[in-house]
């Protein structure tokens, strides 16, 4: 779990549900946290075409002369 970016508190709590049989909450917080690094990578994915966007119009630029 902590390879998958989740924190001690969250791996903590995961456990204790596992080990006291409530595996329904314990997979709730697992596919929460997914959820949550799904959305964190749709960020990164948007601020890379932005990055992508401004690097091809300053080398249309440049190409044209300016």
């Amino acid at each position: 779990m902590k390879d998958a970016g989740c924190d001690m508190e969250i791996i903590t709590k995961i456990c204790r549900l596992y080990a006291d049989g409530q595996v329904n909450d314990a997979v709730k917080i697992l596919r929460r946290h997914r959820c949550h690094l799904i959305e964190q990578l749709h960020e990164s994915q948007s601020k890379v075409d932005c990055l992508d966007f401004l690097v091809r119009q300053m080398e249309k630029r440049k190409a044209r002369g300016r």
